[in-house]
């Protein structure tokens, strides 16, 4: 199995697990992952938040850890990337303002390559317009948004996820280990005991 080169987009308040899981989880099994935010460079960090399922209504939210960056996003080119990570948070709903984070994903999409995406991470999907006409999991205050976006929303368990094509999305960190299963699939990625 070849090692792919992929691309994480995240910021100040992306959530703490969908953040730093996946980008453990890809490097232990061999891929190199850049994390990049805008407006900060390699070795900056962002702030997340730690979001739990405590009973609320809605998941509750706390302070979570900072998180170092490893790659300088004015640097960044999707054509150098093999595959996209998009986590959750509260990140999404400003990251998605960026014309460059838009064009990147665009690009990304056009190219058919992998890209994952959890919770909040669909609201960046949503407003690249690249999921009109597919299927797509993501937290369920955000099924308004798939739908606008002309997207069908897979209302599925928290802890299981959903491939459509290219795109490999999830409602929650609780997913993880089914999300990251079918990403390392798409990915081409085999791992034997």
């Amino acid at each position: 199995m070849p090692a792919k080169k992929i691309l994480m987009l995240v910021g100040d308040y992306a959530e703490d697990y969908e953040t730093m899981v996946p980008f453990q989880t890809l490097l232990a099994v061999g891929h190199s992952v850049d994390a990049v935010c805008p407006e900060k460079k390699a070795g900056d960090s962002v702030r997340t938040a730690i979001h739990d399922f405590e009973g609320d209504q809605t998941y509750s939210e706390k302070r979570g850890h900072n998180f170092a960056l490893n790659a300088n996003f004015d640097d960044v080119k999707a054509a150098d990337y093999d595959a996209l990570v998009i986590p959750g948070g509260r990140a999404p709903e400003y990251l998605r303002l960026n014309k460059k984070i838009i064009e990147l994903v665009k690009e990304f999409h056009a190219a058919n390559k992998p890209i994952a995406a959890v919770c909040h991470g669909a609201q960046i999907l949503a407003a690249a317009d690249i999921i009109r006409d597919r299927k797509v999991s993501a937290y369920p205050a955000c099924a308004p948004e798939v739908e606008l976006a002309g997207g069908t929303y897979m209302e599925i368990e928290i802890d299981a996820a959903y491939t459509d094509g290219n795109l490999v999305t999830a409602p929650a960190w609780p997913a993880h280990p089914q999300w990251m299963a079918q990403f390392l699939k798409a990915l081409g990625t085999t791992i034997s005991l």
